[in-house]
């Protein structure tokens, strides 16, 4: 990576609370804590996942402040962890002109199986059905989580629904809960099982339309089949856009769909998602339906990143 250094280097570091707690494999979070990059007025975000990203908030704010040091010192920075390899290359990406207007992301529906059947009189959706919906599977027991998806089915009969597992059910776990799918109602089930191995050999038992995603950010040896729909892309734990990139560019040679997804980033950090959808999958909704997780923003309605409500890590302007 070139020094770019003319005007400006800021990084400052956000706290935003969850309207209610979330688990994400095992750790539970009241807050989503990431980081804000600026060079020379273009921003990106860092903000590793916990239980997802390999690296911790304390490594990447770490490793985001020597590579800004070693700007100021008109040295070619390479970051090393994804967050700040995603952070870094948005400040610096030369945008496309004339992007046509992300299209409306997919709604996610998570939380327990008894609650979220418990609300669906009350959903804001439900009037007007979305193409799409996702749905967090793997996490409770799997006749609630079948329950639920058989009032989904029946209330939603035109809404193709997508399943996320997260990698958590064994090969025999997967494939009993496969088998009791409505299936012409499933768009794709993201990695049922930790191994690729196990997640095609799901697919090929039952049927059962399959999308990667963990086995992206983990840069994990897969292949094509015919039973392989989609390509899941989440940037902040992938790293590198040109690393992205190559993952776009392997989905069109496989007639595979493109699906850029966040990791529960500010509305910054999904702004900066939702232009690379709009670069990358024009015509695919993008898995963005992560703000409203949030109780607070880091911008203004008019787009201005609101620096008062952070802590300041560094900050260096140069009038030359």
């Amino acid at each position: 990576m070139q020094p770019v250094f003319k005007h400006s280097l800021a990084l400052y570091r956000y706290s935003l609370p969850f309207r209610q707690p979330v688990t994400f494999k095992g750790k539970r979070l009241v807050n989503r804590e990431g980081l804000l990059i600026s060079i020379n007025g273009q921003w990106g975000e860092i903000a590793p996942l916990p239980g997802f990203s390999t690296e911790t908030l304390a490594e990447a704010e770490s490793e985001s402040l020597a590579c800004l040091a070693a700007l100021r010192g008109g040295e070619k920075v390479s970051p090393t962890l994804p967050s700040v390899q995603f952070g870094f290359d948005c400040t610096q990406r030369s945008w496309p002109n004339n992007l046509p207007a992300p299209l409306p992301p997919y709604p996610l529906f998570q939380g327990s199986p008894a609650a979220l059947i418990q609300s669906l009189s009350t959903v804001d959706w439900l009037a007007s059905p979305p193409s799409r919906l996702k749905l967090k599977v793997a996490r409770y027991a799997m006749e609630e989580e079948l329950a639920l998806i058989e009032q989904l089915a029946a209330r939603l009969p035109n809404t193709k629904l997508i399943l996320d597992a997260n990698g958590g059910w064994t090969r025999e776990e997967a494939q009993r809960f496969c088998e009791r799918l409505p299936l012409a109602q499933i768009d794709y089930l993201e990695e049922p099982c930790a191994t690729f191995a196990d997640t095609i050999a799901v697919a090929e038992a039952t049927g059962v339309a399959i999308a990667l995603d963990e086995t992206l950010s983990r840069r994990e040896e897969w292949s094509y089949h015919p039973q392989l729909k989609a390509l899941v892309i989440k940037p902040t734990l992938i790293g590198s856009l040109s690393d992205c990139e190559v993952l776009v560019q392997r989905a069109r040679a496989g007639n595979l769909r493109v699906v850029v997804s966040s990791s529960f980033e500010s509305d910054l950090g999904l702004g900066l998602l939702a232009r690379l959808a709009s670069e990358w999958a024009p015509n695919e909704p993008p898995g963005l339906d992560t703000g409203h997780w949030l109780t607070e923003r880091v911008t203004t309605a008019m787009g201005e990143v609101m620096t008062e409500n952070m802590h300041c890590l560094s900050k260096l302007e140069n009038s030359a």
